[in-house]
């Protein structure tokens, strides 16, 4: 099972939630200092949408929940 991350990177605070929690799989931007998805997992090299393999699924929820600003979505992809 798969799962699509998405980032709404305009509303983020750089708080480092995200990337203290799942290093694995967000990162800061050194140029805005937003979160972003780390090349190895984004989707069409889009730094605010992943794919998180079932392995990450436990990752990459807990930085959902832990954002303060709620702009992290991690919703099941279908085959």
């Amino acid at each position: 099972m798969k799962f699509k991350v998405t980032i709404d990177r305009e509303e983020c605070i750089s708080c480092g939630q995200c990337w203290e929690t799942c290093s694995e799989f967000f990162e800061e931007n050194s140029d805005d200092g937003f979160s972003q998805v780390i090349s190895e997992y984004r989707i069409k090299d889009n730094p605010a949408e992943g794919e998180a393999s079932e392995d990450l699924e436990d990752c990459v929820q807990e930085a959902a929940d832990v954002c303060p600003v709620e702009i992290i979505d991690v919703e099941e992809m279908s085959d």
